[in-house]
């Protein structure tokens, strides 16, 4: 029996310390996965504006026009399919010039911030 309680202590300290960790790294994969949306949108809306000449401050309908542009056939945009932010937030591209934000943003302390970096 005493066996046991040990065996049972010392799994529940590894779990003590594993589950944090675990925790923490899938924090820091979310993060840096909506960033790489975030570059990914704002990459594809310069493309799109350079393409159909648009200035800064023009609006987009998103995700249409960056998924399938007006004459292009589908799966032909400038983006695969709509990118999601893997912790649930939503994406604002805004206008032409301006960067896509998520709705995580920067409350997601203390892990990294859901913002565009460059």
């Amino acid at each position: 029996m005493t066996e046991i309680a040990i065996v049972a202590a010392v799994i529940s300290i590894i779990v003590a310390i594993a589950v944090p960790t675990w925790l923490r790294q899938r924090e820091l994969a979310r993060a840096s996965a909506c960033q790489e949306n975030l570059a990914k949108i704002d990459d594809a809306k310069e493309v799109y504006a350079m393409e159909f000449n648009l200035s800064n401050g023009s609006a987009i309908n998103y995700p249409n026009d960056l998924l399938q542009p007006p004459g292009a056939a589908p799966k032909e945009g400038y983006l695969r399919r709509e990118p999601r932010c893997q912790a649930g937030g939503t994406y604002n591209v805004g206008l032409i010039g301006d960067d896509p934000t998520c709705s995580i943003g920067t409350t997601n302390a203390p892990f990294p911030p859901h913002v565009l970096t460059r």
